[in-house]
């Protein structure tokens, strides 16, 4: 349980406020290969990722799987705007290796949310941080060179680089697959 005391860190969230959180998780285990969110189905709870790696896909109008994200350990597996406003998930969320995670459904979380102050300000405060991560993604696929995306990937997020299939990579950093071989021999040369 000390994995959500982690997730939860915030001034305003007490030890018994805390307690009560906890007790509305349960821990679940994911295969390498298991949906954690199928697209076309609501969301209907959220995932405190305590090991392992997930990421997030769409499919194109050509059939292409494109890897939005990925969700490190640390991370919550979520579909915002599924959860949220009860609608079909856009995107599928997938396990690249086992995953241990605490699980919270939606009911739940709801209850805690409405209940707990100091929960509402955590969500709003995960919630920017997530929306200026976004933002910061999508302006980077604009203004920067496929080599400084990937850099800025193998910098910020090594474990992404050493267990991800490098297609994924390849499409959550706009490349094809040969781009991105091409990029890493250029790398390795320097």
């Amino acid at each position: 349980m000390q994995t959500l005391n982690q997730f939860y860190t915030h001034p305003l969230i007490g030890a018994a406020d805390l307690e009560k959180i906890r007790a509305k998780h349960h821990r679940v285990k994911f295969k390498k290969g298991d949906v954690i969110l199928e697209k076309g189905r609501q969301a209907n709870a959220y995932y405190c990722m305590e090991k392992g790696l997930a990421r997030a896909y769409v499919v194109s109008h050509s059939g292409q799987e494109i890897t939005t994200g990925f969700i490190l350990s640390g991370e919550i597996a979520i579909d915002v705007v599924s959860i949220f406003t009860r609608i079909p998930a856009a995107e599928t969320i997938v396990c690249l290796s086992e995953c241990l995670c605490y699980q919270i459904n939606f009911e739940d979380f709801q209850e805690l949310f409405h209940s707990i102050p100091g929960l509402s300000e955590w969500g709003r405060n995960w919630m920017s941080k997530a929306l200026f991560a976004h933002r910061k993604r999508s302006i980077s696929m604009i203004t920067e060179s496929a080599l400084d995306r990937y850099l800025d990937l193998v910098k910020n997020y090594p474990e992404i680089i050493e267990k991800a299939p490098l297609k994924h990579i390849a499409t959550y950093l706009g490349v094809t697959d040969s781009s991105l071989s091409r990029i890493r021999k250029e790398i390795a040369r320097q």
